[in-house]
């Protein structure tokens, strides 16, 4: 009888033990390395930005038309506020696009500096969202038009009025670049008459303004003021400052003069130009002190973070991010670079990533979003939105934000000639917002985990990592005396193991790359790391700390 009890007692502990294994995974369950590490609210300039094309990213009123209430509505979406739920996408800095009256769709001839068109709302709604965005944690920064106006702008209507009828240049022609010219002076000018012309880079509708003249200034800080002061945002996008300078004007003198009164008027103000010409010009005007300029030679199609995964190869980008972040700090020690893939000048990102696939597209966003600076995503990227390959007009990349891929939107962006249709191959916010291994999912993870590690955003590339294999892609980068690694596996069907010496902490893990078992169901295979030896499956990432 004892000994019949005996057995039944060891038959039921190790069925008590396999039973535990089971519903523990053993020792081969994973566990996530960024469940334990606290994500903070961000204090300073740096940012994961979110561009919005006002006109297409939510309608409010269903009117066909986005606006400023739509965005306001669908904040949650970007930030909760609470920095440690994972249900929004941790964004932390808002840009709009153009916001004034004006025209035309895409709000870039200023008509009025100081009013909210009033197909996006009031100044009322403009205020609404300006509050609870701050309430979140976001900064806000709107697209500031310098270069040029509407010609049909005030001052300028007054301009061409007097050189009509009276043959002659009144005040408010000062504001403008308009000169008399025996003969046309060049394609970028027009003809108002009577032999004057005033210059015009863009459109014969977006007269310059002459960036010289005290008078234009003193405008330009009535408006700096109106916005920052009286409305309370965090800064400016510039647009086209690649047009600042001309014969009149030095662009760079400029630029400075503006920033240094904007900082006047709000201390933290930030500013990110737009100069699209090539890194030498940008690292110029850097030297104004201006905070940031978009990285173009990084981005689009050709640039080197696409290009790094669609060779499977990092190409020198490590020493290219190394050799460009040099010597931004050389002609400003505080300066922040912006990296993106696309936005709205530019076609979608997730068009010319097709040929990478949606292992290769999140591969993409890892290597920009984790590069030292401030990330840039163009509403509707993070869930892979496409455009018609057929058609380039400028609408086309502006298309509508897909919110439920089910429940396409009824929105046109360009109300008088083109209806620009969206499109999500693999659907839209609603189909993706509950899959942590879908896009949105990925974007999720990767800003969470520069929200947990400010070092990735704010540190410096100190070393470019020798790994001996050019599927590999790895960095050092350095804050306040805390090291990061961060390390890429590029290939798209190799596993690579990485035995060197790096620092000892597994701190966050993404993969881009997901298999299937036979069944059809997911199957994520998770970089593992003892503190010795490093596995990356194929088309992951790992952020590595010594502690």
């Amino acid at each position: 009888m004892a000994i019949k009890m005996k057995k039944s007692v060891s038959f039921l502990l190790i069925l008590a033990i396999l039973l535990t294994s089971a519903l523990c995974g053993c020792q081969n369950e994973y566990k996530d390395p960024t469940a334990s590490i606290k994500t903070t609210k961000s204090s300073d300039k740096y940012r994961n930005y979110y561009e919005i094309f006002v006109n297409s990213f939510a309608d409010s009123n269903d009117d066909g038309i986005g606006d400023l209430n739509g965005i306001t509505q669908k904040l949650d979406y970007l930030n909760d506020g609470n920095p440690e739920t994972e249900s929004d996408l941790g964004i932390d800095g808002i840009w709009l696009t153009p916001i004034m009256p004006s025209p035309s769709y895409h709000k870039y001839d200023v008509e009025n500096y100081f009013s909210i068109d009033e197909r996006f709302g009031t100044l009322d709604d403009f205020d609404k969202l300006v509050k609870e965005c701050h309430k979140r944690g976001i900064k806000l920064v709107i697209d500031m038009v310098l270069n040029h106006s509407s010609n049909t702008h005030p001052f300028f209507e007054s301009a061409c009025k007097d050189i009509l009828l009276k043959k002659k240049l009144n005040s408010d022609a000062k504001y403008y670049e308009i000169a008399k010219y025996k003969d046309n002076p060049g394609d970028n000018y027009t003809e108002i008459g009577n032999g004057y012309y005033y210059e015009s880079n863009f459109s014969p509708h977006m007269p310059e303004w002459n960036l010289s003249q005290k008078k234009t200034r003193d405008y330009f800080e009535e408006i700096a003021s109106f916005w920052l002061k009286e409305h309370d945002v965090d800064g400016f996008r510039l647009d086209a400052t690649k047009y600042y300078s001309n014969k009149h004007t030095d662009g760079a003198e400029f630029l400075k003069w503006f920033y240094s009164m904007a900082q006047k008027i709000k201390s933290d103000v930030y500013m990110v130009g737009e100069n699209w010409t090539g890194n030498a010009e940008i690292q110029e005007m850097y030297k104004t002190g201006i905070d940031s300029f978009f990285s173009f030679g990084f981005a689009d199609a050709s640039g080197g973070f696409v290009n790094a995964v669609r060779m499977q190869n990092q190409q020198n980008l490590i020493k290219s991010l190394q050799k460009f972040e040099r010597k931004t700090h050389d002609n400003n020690k505080n300066a922040i670079n912006c990296y993106f893939l696309s936005n709205h000048d530019q076609k979608r990102s997730a068009n010319f990533n097709k040929s990478v696939g949606l292992s290769g597209t999140k591969m993409a966003a890892a290597l920009y979003m984790l590069a030292p600076g401030n990330s840039f995503i163009y509403y509707g990227e993070e869930i892979g939105m496409t455009q018609d390959a057929t058609k380039d007009a400028d609408e086309y990349k502006r298309a509508p934000m897909i919110w439920d891929s089910e429940n396409l939107p009824q929105i046109s962006v360009n109300e008088k000639d083109v209806t620009a249709e969206s499109e999500a191959p693999y659907g839209g916010v609603e189909q993706q917002k509950d899959d942590e291994n879908s896009l949105l999912g990925f974007y999720k993870r990767v800003i969470k985990i520069k929200n947990q590690n400010p070092e990735i955003s704010r540190g410096t590339i100190t070393e470019e990592i020798a790994l001996g294999d050019q599927n590999l892609c790895g960095y050092y980068v350095e804050y306040k005396g805390k090291r990061l690694a961060i390390i890429h596996n590029l290939s798209k069907d190799k596993e690579k193991t990485v035995k060197k010496d790096l620092p000892k902490t597994l701190r966050a893990d993404l993969v881009a790359s997901n298999g299937a078992d036979e069944n059809g169901n997911t199957v994520i295979n998770h970089p593992s790391y003892d503190g010795s030896e490093l596995k990356l499956p194929p088309l992951s990432t790992v952020v590595l700390g010594d502690e």
